[in-house]
């Protein structure tokens, strides 16, 4: 067992799966750990369970909330708590001065409140070593739904890719070995001609109108309203839609309810169909963040 994170409390507050498997990783590393909205059953020997968010976060030099992050209220995703979680100012002042905040995604008022008490919020959830290997359950988990939700095969299917960032490219890769005819709209034209040397189509975001209604299943991966009810009334009626983007994700879902469309909001999906895979993700890079960000920080807490 290492102990390179020995003496330091790490408070992690909510989330599923995944964060388990961080928790046991991090315990094995030698921290001090005290989670949060789990119940004790489900929490590795060695981690301290409590019931509410200020024991937890109470003089913690670091605080791990889950990738999902919370809502406009502040309410932690915490999937086996009974009771709501959820974050306050005052909460977020009981840690320790200075501490470690990591997230995947961030709200406007926690980097408000991160930046008055002057703590170390950082956003993981867009770096390259967790979202390249989390686009592979995403595209798995995105076209599990697709062969659930569609009478046809996936192969020689008409799919279109909305957005050709990480997860787009995952998923069109798999899409094509799976024998699908895989249009990409992108803006960008270098992601363009990547997705031209990838043996997909490629189209802009003025086409789509034009080929809603060529299209089987369509994957938006676009965190903005991209698929609203001007392109909706184009598209072919038996089209699905897979929004995999953030939510509110990038479809006017009320306007495909009207129009009779299948449209199925997506997101988070490597902690539903994958979370061993997924924690372990986490597990790996999390703890080496950790050490990096409070060496930066204060190198005194590592006995540097």
């Amino acid at each position: 067992m290492s102990s390179v994170l020995s003496g330091i409390k790490i408070a992690v507050i909510g989330g599923d799966d995944r964060d388990l498997i961080l928790v046991g990783e991090l315990v094995k590393m030698g921290a001090t750990v005290v989670a949060a909205g789990f119940p004790r059953e489900k929490v590795c020997h060695g981690a301290f369970v409590v019931h509410n968010v200020e024991d937890a976060c109470r003089g913690a030099e670091v605080l791990i909330l889950p990738l999902p992050g919370t809502n406009e209220e502040g309410v932690v995703r915490a999937v086996y708590s009974d009771q709501e979680i959820r974050l306050t100012e005052a909460v977020l002042g009981s840690v320790s001065p200075g501490a470690l905040i990591i997230i995947g995604f961030a709200r406007p008022f926690l980097k408000e409140w991160a930046q008055k008490l002057n703590l170390n919020l950082v956003e993981i959830i867009e770096l390259d070593e967790i979202a390249i290997p989390n686009s592979i359950p995403t595209a798995e988990g995105a076209i599990q739904i697709a062969m659930e939700e569609t009478p046809i095969t996936i192969h020689g299917s008409q799919t279109c890719i909305i957005g050709f960032g990480r997860v787009g490219i995952t998923l069109a890769r798999t899409l094509k070995a799976l024998g699908s005819n895989v249009t990409v709209i992108a803006r960008n034209e270098g992601q363009l001609a990547r997705a031209q040397e990838m043996g997909c189509r490629k189209a802009r975001f003025d086409d789509l109108h034009e080929i809603m209604n060529q299209i089987d299943i369509v994957f938006n991966t676009v965190p903005a309203m991209v698929l609203d009810r001007d392109i909706l009334k184009y598209a072919n009626p038996s089209i699905v839609i897979i929004d995999l983007a953030t939510q509110p994700g990038g479809t006017d879902f009320e306007a495909a309810n009207a129009f009779g469309l299948k449209a199925i909001l997506a997101p988070g999906l490597p902690g539903k169909v994958a979370p061993v895979t997924a924690g372990n993700i986490l597990a790996d890079v999390v703890p080496r963040l950790i050490i990096k960000e409070i060496s930066r920080l204060d190198k005194n807490m590592l006995g540097g």
